[in-house]
């Protein structure tokens, strides 16, 4: 699979639309995704969409070309019409009636990892065909070999529960006890909260198709055919400026997960980056053989991964990522490799070599534009997960951390945010304690001296320390960041590692990055993220900014003095 470069083509018939259609149309329908992208995480009924958003939602054209995205998270919505093709090849556009929706997890069938499942509902206006509204939610349980997240799974099929691309009715087979959903809820441990979630994003798909017939009313659907079609091409036009400043050439970067959770070998990603008149292609040659363990990306992913860093470090925030602005871009990778398995290599934590991905084009595009890229942050998906089973019935916890970003030409990073592909939020201590009872959150706080010194410096990673209040209580992660540190850009250091240990009875108990474990009452689990690495040599950092860093307790003075000297 590769994205494609064909360059939008308006057809000559119509007229092209006045200034203020344009706008009102193309704006209705921005902010009909956004609201998609609400009604999707206040639907929803698990912490990990509720509390930290980990979900998404686009707007797409008839043809399931994406128009429209919330911004939320984008791995998850990058290759979103890659996936709804996978789905259109086995159930035609036009065998679709009213009700019906495509549905699919599969991650060697264009999906990422089967927590995060993808539904896509046809907008009918009139009897017409007129567009696609479309979510994505991580769940919080789909099955596989342990509660939350699996992490010695040997195949795809220990991960859970698989959706093959297809379609389906909402009124015959998930409403009631449609027998969709009955087949859903015998497979996971937590259906209440599961079909709940599954729910919100009908109800989110629900929203965006009636924004988008509501300006079909006001305007016709050939206007709103037009609109969609100009704002493709408006997004493609400004990414093809945004590349004619670039200096053409291929450029080089690489960087590497620390281990798979077997050997201490480190997991190689390498990038080959050419800019040139016609766009800009990506190869990942040379990136190290597929693994056992769950740490492979598949390639709808690896797209993600490389079309964010792109779009993160070329182009103005205000161009809309749209499928315009994905044309004049292609992205390969050897089959079999970590960024392109085969089936059926495990995926869940497919993240870390995600993101690697992400840093080595980063890398490759500092050469080429050092005053647009950041350095390396803790960028890695840390996942925990905490579940207990009592009475026949589970409460499962999970959350992605984030750490320290990476500093930038201009200013410092962000300190204990979620990573550029994720962009999840925190989930407050006041609703886990709500919800769980089988532990309690007794440590939260920025990490002193983390962040690697610059003239700007990195963000700071975070610490989190939960206390175990049942016994055997399991719990499962998985980490980066653990051994290869945050790399610092340009004269700037790297960040400060992430870790993490068990407290038992006055001992600490060192966790891999890659771990599982039964905790007994008592335990306290303490998870230590990276800190993000610095820009520019660390002589030129402002006496002030270092001053104030060491009022708020950022840095201690003893490193103030060592380091900034």
């Amino acid at each position: 699979m590769k994205t494609s470069n064909q360059t939008v083509v308006l057809e000559p018939d119509f007229e092209k639309l006045n200034p203020v259609d344009y706008a009102v149309i193309t704006q209705g329908l921005v902010a009909g995704a956004r609201e998609m992208g609400v009604k999707l995480i206040r639907s929803a009924y698990s912490t990990i969409i509720r509390e930290a958003s980990d979900a998404s939602a686009a707007l797409f054209d008839r043809n399931g070309d994406v128009v429209a995205q919330a911004e939320l998270i984008p791995i998850q919505l990058g290759p979103m019409s890659e996936i709804f093709r996978a789905c259109a090849a086995v159930d035609p556009v036009d065998s679709l009636e009213e009700g019906d929706f495509y549905i699919t997890n599969d991650p060697y069938s264009g999906g990422q990892h089967l927590q995060d499942v993808f539904i896509y509902s046809p907008v009918f206006f009139e009897g017409e065909l007129v567009a696609f509204a479309g979510t994505v939610a991580h769940h919080l349980d789909l099955g596989g070999g342990n509660p939350g997240l699996t992490t010695e799974a040997v195949d795809v099929h220990a991960e859970g529960f698989i959706f093959p691309p297809g379609k389906y009715n909402h009124a015959r087979d998930w409403e009631g006890r449609g027998a969709l959903k009955r087949l859903v809820a015998a497979n996971i441990r937590v259906p209440g909260q599961t079909i709940g979630d599954f729910d919100a994003q009908f109800a989110a798909n629900a929203v965006g198709a009636e924004r988008v017939k509501q300006l079909c009313r006001k305007y016709g659907v050939q206007k709103v055919d037009r609109a969609m079609a100009e704002l493709i091409a408006y997004s493609e036009s400004r990414f093809r400026t945004a590349l004619s400043e670039l200096k053409h050439g291929t450029y080089h970067g690489e960087d590497a997960v620390d281990d798979d959770g077997v050997t201490d070998e480190p997991l190689v990603i390498k990038a080959a980056v050419r800019i040139h008149e016609d766009g800009i292609d990506v190869d990942f040659a040379g990136t190290c053989p597929q693994v056992s363990r769950n740490l492979n990306s598949p390639f709808s992913a690896t797209i993600s991964a490389a079309l964010t860093a792109i779009k993160s470090a070329l182009t103005s925030p205000d161009i809309p990522f749209n499928e315009g602005l994905k044309r004049p871009i292609k992205i390969s990778a050897p089959e079999g490799s970590l960024v392109n398995p085969r089936y059926p290599a495990p995926v869940r934590a497919r993240m870390e070599a995600s993101y690697r991905c992400f840093n080595a084009v980063m890398k490759a595009l500092a050469q080429a534009a050092p005053s647009k890229v950041i350095a390396g942050g803790n960028d890695s998906t840390l996942v925990t997960s905490l579940s207990h089973q009592a009475d026949g019935k589970y409460k499962v916890y999970l959350e992605v951390y984030g750490g320290g970003f990476g500093a930038s030409p201009r200013k410092d990073g962000c300190d204990a945010v979620d990573s550029p592909l994720s962009n999840c939020t925190n989930t407050p201590v006041e609703a886990t304690d709500m919800d769980f009872d089988h532990f309690r959150i007794v440590g939260y706080g920025l990490i002193q001296d983390s962040a690697g010194e610059g003239r700007h410096r990195g963000g700071l990673g975070f610490y989190r320390s939960f206390e175990i209040l049942k016994d055997n209580v399991n719990f499962a992660m998985y980490a980066d960041r653990f051994r290869i540190p945050p790399y610092g850009l340009f004269g700037g250091a790297d960040g400060r590692s992430g870790s993490g240990e068990i407290l038992r009875a006055g001992k600490k108990i060192p966790l891999k990055s890659k771990d599982g474990r039964t905790l007994q009452k008592g335990d306290i689990v303490t998870i230590y993220t990276a800190g993000g690495g610095g820009y520019g040599p660390v002589a030129e950092r402002d006496k002030a900014a270092i001053e104030k860093d060491v009022r708020d307790g950022y840095i201690s003075a003893e490193a103030a003095r060592t380091l900034y000297h």
